[in-house]
């Protein structure tokens, strides 16, 4: 393929943005690679600056679970940017996606809207400790909940892909209020949570971690959780900016019925759109200004052409049978994805829960952040390469989630079939 204009792109964007891009990730450091600029989208296609097309997997790190450009979501901004994109002031569609939310979700009673994931996961914290009085924040490692000071610490996504301990910039005064412990260990985290030295706020957890790749909790360990936080006093926040609306309408929370004290929302209930919500039992929620005394707040939250995008995807999703297609879908592609490996000879962990998935080079059960540690980089490296050469458009990094969407074909998904099975042995070729 030719990537010349996304090279000319990046050789600009260098100049002016830091790295060239406007998250890590996306620089494609870790896959050895530039990145390629994308010009369009349309359903489960992207077309680069250059005019090459991918079947994509990416879905913009998840929200596009019905595909890009979707008419129905299309016409709902058309119509909404119409009327004005932002009044800084309350508008219709925010009490319409609200109580979309709060019907959607068992553990959600009141909904604050926001601009981005991190936002929500930052102001559910800052919640939770004001709701309890205490400081310290358990989180675990691999998992990644924005880039607030707080999560930095053994964090997953771009940290994790980039190799980065943390951040210059983040105080210790800060680091020293956030423990992070093994995700999936069900002795640790019962010794650190009765541990009465710490003065534990909350417990924060990707109920199915996205962030380390694919990574689904071990039978057991969300019920301790869920128990000992009860027992104890201690906040229980679910990060669901990945799971919310991608496992089922419910979440993760209702997928494996357990139900948080504050839950964390974005990419899927925008649309595509910067969104992002954190809600919860009331008698928390009550406690955020001006109601209550802690403070948060944003000029574009709850922003008309995010709230449009968000209701016109909640009300597709709630179409009879899409999900049960969707995860059939994701069902049979990953059993075909076992078949190519097996085929190939290739050493290669696939794990799934429903349209997440990920691909991790080692012959080892990833179930944590260490056996993560163990997939080979190098491999996926070329294997991202390669597949992307062949018009198939995966995450630029072995650590992120591979997305199934309802836009993809059975022609897409053969297509990268056919694609992986030729990447497999041309790894094992050398």
């Amino acid at each position: 393929m030719d990537f010349s204009a996304s090279s000319k792109l990046f050789e600009l964007a260098k100049k002016i943005i830091p790295g060239g891009v406007n998250s890590p990730v996306r620089a494609c450091r870790s896959v050895g690679c530039d990145p390629v600029f994308i010009a369009r989208a349309s359903g489960s296609t992207l077309w680069d600056a250059d005019g090459n097309e991918y079947v994509d997997f990416v879905s913009s790190w998840g929200p596009m679970i019905v595909g890009h450009a979707h008419p129905e979501i299309v016409a709902a901004v058309s119509l909404a940017a119409a009327s004005g994109t932002s009044f800084g002031a309350p508008t219709p569609k925010e009490i319409d996606l609200a109580s979309m939310v709060v019907e959607a979700l068992p553990s959600i009673e009141k909904v604050r809207f926001v601009n981005s994931g991190t936002e929500a996961t930052m102001s559910a914290v800052r919640l939770a400790r004001g709701y309890t009085g205490r400081k310290v924040v358990i989180k675990f490692d691999g998992c990644y909940h924005g880039h607030a000071d707080s999560f930095l610490v053994k964090a997953g996504s771009g940290v994790l892909t980039l190799g980065i301990p943390g951040s210059p910039g983040v105080p210790e005064d800060i680091v020293k209020h956030t423990v992070s412990i093994p995700y999936n260990d069900v002795s640790v985290m019962e010794r650190t949570l009765r541990d009465k030295v710490l003065d534990i706020a909350c417990v924060i957890v990707e109920p199915i971690a996205g962030n380390m790749g694919c990574v689904p909790p071990q039978p057991g360990f969300l019920e301790k959780l869920r128990e000992l936080t009860s027992e104890l006093g201690i906040v229980l926040i679910f990060d669901e900016v990945i799971t919310g609306f991608r496992l089922g309408y419910g979440g993760a929370q209702h997928y494996y019925n357990i139900l948080p004290d504050l839950t964390c929302l974005g990419k899927i209930i925008g649309g595509g759109l910067p969104v992002g919500a954190y809600g919860g039992k009331a008698e928390i929620m009550n406690l955020v200004a001006p109601d209550g005394p802690v403070y948060q707040a944003g000029t574009l939250s709850g922003n008309p052409l995010a709230m449009a995008a968000g209701i016109a995807t909640l009300k597709i999703l709630q179409k009879p049978g899409f999900y049960e297609q969707l995860n059939a879908k994701a069902d049979r592609f990953a059993d075909e994805l076992r078949g190519v490996a097996k085929r190939t000879g290739m050493d290669v962990r696939l794990n799934r829960v429903e349209s997440m998935m990920t691909s991790f080079f080692t012959k080892e059960p990833v179930t944590h952040f260490e056996s993560a540690m163990h997939a080979d980089t190098k491999r996926y490296a070329q294997h991202y390469r390669q597949m992307l050469n062949g018009g198939i458009y995966l995450a630029p990094s072995q650590f992120e989630v591979a997305f199934i969407s309802a836009a993809q074909s059975d022609d897409d998904l053969e297509k990268t079939l056919k694609m992986t099975e030729w990447s497999f042995k041309k790894l094992l070729e050398k």
